[in-house]
């Protein structure tokens, strides 16, 4: 999905839009997300959007999004991969591993998690078939949608405020950003390694 289809779409559907690709996008269909927070702050700077619906939107479509995978996984996907598992080769023991470890980890992979593409959306999955309590998952995952959303609209408000951004080139700064993410990741990875 190009920009102008997207922010056509925003002026079609209005903040609709906004919950529709933030739910599917957390729940595992593709979606620009990042980008479209970023552009929610660009567009609320221009005075196309504004600011509380346009935030309660997107933190209501993300966080729908986290709790009907959650629930997902709590009623389909435990079932299912116990009773298919063996076929894609999630055997008992691999399945006793990846659940003692993610449980380790879980209230960071539920918080933080959203900013990794991938696990954002795996994740709600994951807690909703090992049985995580749902009040624990529905505060985890509220501080999560808050403290990822906030900071990418505030970003591109911010950044829409000091220097003119056309809406067209904000997929290449979200790319800009995922880069300079993963360049934070790579160097955390080879300073634990030397170590």
């Amino acid at each position: 999905m190009n920009i102008e289809t997207l922010i056509d779409y925003l002026n079609m559907y209005g903040y609709l839009i906004i919950f529709a690709l933030l739910f599917l996008g957390i729940v595992g269909i593709p979606a620009p997300e990042e980008s479209l927070l970023f552009l929610i702050g660009v567009l609320i700077d221009q005075h196309s959007l504004e600011f509380l619906p346009a935030c309660s939107t997107a933190l209501l479509g993300a966080f729908s999004g986290m709790l009907f995978a959650y629930v997902m996984g709590k009623y389909i996907g435990s079932p299912f991969i116990h009773k298919y598992g063996k076929y894609v080769g999630i055997t008992e023991e691999r399945w006793a591993k990846v659940k003692n470890k993610y449980m380790k980890n879980m209230r960071k992979t539920i918080i933080f998690g959203f900013y990794m593409p991938g696990i954002r959306q795996i994740s709600p999955y994951f807690a909703g078939i090992n049985n995580i309590p749902l009040l624990d998952f529905l505060l985890l995952s509220f501080i999560g949608t808050v403290l990822w959303i906030s900071p990418f609209i505030l970003a591109g408000y911010y950044t829409a405020s000091s220097i003119q951004i056309n809406p067209e080139y904000v997929p290449y700064l979200g790319l800009i950003f995922l880069l300079i993410f993963l360049f934070f990741i790579l160097v955390n990875f080879f300073k634990k390694r030397n170590v």
